[in-house]
């Protein structure tokens, strides 16, 4: 029994199949008899046959900066009336829906215009569905390649506003009339890019800000001309900065903040100072040159990571400068160069004490003139000045000879009166003359003991004065060391600021205080 029941249902089945496939390619059959694709589905050459459009976003793939193309991956929505293929569901055993061909009907010819491969074809010709009083309800996905103008001004912190522009490329605006599709519910024009959030697909570099659609009429044509009416859908979307951030800007700003080490090396150290400052000048350049390749080639504007690689690229430059200043200073010599005291008050003096240094210059020496210092004792050198001071301020016969003019009677108390030093001067020459002519080996002695004392205090001069010029470098140095660290830190921050306040506008357009997006 319950065989004979199985069966029975089979073939009830089987036979409504039979009824409904035969009655359906009968419908076909019957509509499509008389029907001509080739004409427009009007009833009268002055009616416009209404043409609903609506786009469905499933993924933003890419936005190619240097060809300046936008991949997405949408379905394209179109929705007709053709009052030829309606229906009485009644004399075809209730069927309200068919499905047939898209080359079988008639098609609005309704395409990317904004396309930048020359590719105005769908991915897919999907079936076209006929409801049985007449709508027309075709779906095909697409992938499409759009043009999209790049606005680097604020790379890697921008945002860019894309526009998907669908027209029809047979027929004008007398013809069709090309309209935002209405929602089923509300029956309002849906005015946005539709996601379907359990199909899309969230891309790694872009986040879409705003999503309008809107058809737009261009007054500039007749409405005999296909570019009169454009249905626009645009896509305003944000650059997610985090891989510019860690792969570029910063190993950029640590290289590039290597360069003030530089300043740490001895005044001396040029050649140092200046591999240190090129090598990272060479890896600036590396850097510019793969931003590069990823913005369009264009003249309009600069990238804002384009001018701060220029911006320490020129520090770099300058602190290149700069060293071969301070080891041109360092390097000075009293054979070559002449230190006037402006130069030696200005380094020595006022720049330490601006810098909260102790001053490298003593202060005044009483009974010295008023351009008369002498240098603080901050070396050898002046060690061995100090040590002989005494000596060198008075002759040597009158040191090796103290005794025996004492014993002779040359040498007498004197008072510190002025005549009573020219007396004493004046013993000390006839003394050295009578040496002179009863023995000149002692005179020749002194002469050398004079050569050796003056040529020591030469050396001694030079060294001091030697130093000081190294000093004089090591203040430069100090000087553009913290006025690098004020220009880099402050540059730094003012280029990125300017990135960080980029962001896009709260509505796509400044005109309108409107969000284009669904209640």
């Amino acid at each position: 029994f319950k065989l004979h029941l199985f069966k029975t249902n089979f073939c009830l089945s089987f036979f409504r199949f039979a009824v409904s496939a035969n009655e359906e390619t009968q419908l076909i059959a019957d509509k499509f008899k008389k029907y001509n694709k080739n004409i427009r589905p009007a009833r009268h050459p002055d009616e416009k046959v209404k043409v609903q459009v609506k786009l469905t976003l499933t993924n933003l793939i890419s936005l190619n900066e240097k060809e300046e193309t936008l991949t997405t991956n949408v379905w394209i929505e179109i929705q007709w009336h053709d009052y030829r293929l309606a229906w009485n569901t009644s004399e075809y055993h209730g069927i309200d829906l068919i499905r047939v061909p898209y080359n079988t009907v008639w098609l609005p010819d309704i395409v990317l215009e904004n396309n930048i491969d020359g590719k105005f074809d769908v991915a897919y010709y999907a079936n076209v569905l006929i409801s049985s009083d007449g709508s027309m309800y075709w779906l095909p996905p697409a992938i499409y390649r759009s043009t999209c103008a790049i606005e680097i001004t604020y790379f890697p912190f921008d945002w860019q506003n894309c526009t998907l522009v669908f027209r029809s490329q047979t027929y004008s605006a007398k013809e069709i009339d090309m309209v935002l599709a209405e929602d089923a519910d509300t029956g309002k024009p849906i005015e946005w890019v539709d996601i379907d959030p359990e199909a899309f697909t969230e891309n790694g570099e872009w986040a879409i800000k705003h999503r309008p659609a809107r058809k737009l009429t261009n007054s500039r044509y007749s409405p005999d001309d296909l570019e009169f009416q454009e249905v626009y859908f645009n896509l305003i979307i944000q650059r997610k900065p985090l891989f510019y951030i860690i792969n570029i800007i910063l190993p950029c700003s640590l290289i590039s903040s290597l360069v003030v080490l530089a300043f740490f090396l001895p005044a001396k150290a040029g050649g140092q100072k200046l591999t240190v400052s090129i090598s990272v000048l060479l890896a600036q350049t590396v850097f510019l040159f793969l931003i590069a390749q990823k913005i369009p080639e264009t003249s309009l504007s600069v990238p804002l990571i384009g001018k701060y690689l220029i911006f320490v690229m020129c520090m770099t430059t300058l602190i290149v400068t700069n060293c071969i200043i301070v080891l041109n200073f360092s390097l000075r010599s009293p054979s070559t160069h002449n230190m006037s005291h402006t130069i030696r008050h200005i380094f020595l003096e006022v720049v330490p004490r601006f810098l909260g240094m102790t001053s490298f210059l003593d202060e005044e020496e009483p009974g010295s003139g008023p351009y008369e210092m002498r240098e603080r004792r901050r070396s050898s050198f002046g060690l061995m000045q100090r040590a002989e001071e005494y000596v060198l301020k008075q002759p040597r016969s009158e040191m090796m000879f103290d005794k025996q003019r004492e014993r002779h009677g040359l040498m007498r108390s004197i008072g510190n009166t002025n005549s009573n030093i020219h007396l004493l001067y004046l013993n000390t020459a006839n003394l050295y003359k009578s040496l002179a002519k009863t023995a000149p080996e002692i005179k020749e002695c002194v002469d050398a003991c004079n050569f050796i004392a003056e040529s020591t205090k030469q050396q001694n001069d030079i060294g001091s004065e030697m130093e000081s010029w190294v000093l004089i470098g090591k203040m430069i140095d100090k000087v553009c060391f913290w006025a690098a660290i004020l220009l880099f830190s402050v540059g730094t921050v003012a280029i990125f600021l300017m990135g960080h306040y980029n962001q896009a506008p709260d509505y796509p357009f400044p005109w309108e205080n409107k969000k284009y997006l669904p209640e």
